[in-house]
C-alpha cells in the first residue's frame, strides 16, 4: 500500500464577478393599477405599454432606452392618476 502525502501546492480557485446592474423602475405595477382602475382617456393603458417596453429594454441591456420609456411611463401614470382623481372628485361633488 502506497500512501499519498498531501501536496503543498497552492489550491487554484475561480472567482466569478457578477455584474450588478442598476435597478431601474419600470412602473409596471402602477401602470397595471391605472389600466384597471383609473384608465382616464386610456392613459393607463398607454403607460402600461411604455412600462412593458421599458422592461424589455432593461432585459436586453439598453439602459438608456429603458430609462426613457420608464420616464414616459411615469409621466403618463402621474397624469392618469391626477386626472382620474379630479374626475372622481367632480363626480362626487356633482352628485351631492
Amino acid at each position: 500500500m502506497v500512501k499519498e502525502e498531501p501536496s503543498s501546492a497552492p489550491v487554484m480557485s475561480t472567482v466569478v464577478h457578477i455584474h450588478n446592474e442598476a435597478v431601474l423602475p419600470d412602473y409596471i405595477t402602477w401602470s397595471t393599477f391605472n389600466t384597471v382602475f383609473m384608465n382616464f382617456c386610456c392613459l393607463g393603458f398607454i403607460a402600461y405599454a411604455y412600462s412593458v417596453k421599458s422592461r424589455d429594454r432593461k432585459m436586453v441591456g439598453d439602459v438608456m432606452g429603458a430609462q426613457t420609456f420608464a420616464s414616459t411611463s411615469k409621466t403618463l401614470n402621474l397624469g392618469a392618476t391626477i386626472l382620474s382623481m379630479i374626475a372622481f372628485i367632480i363626480i362626487i361633488v356633482l352628485r351631492i
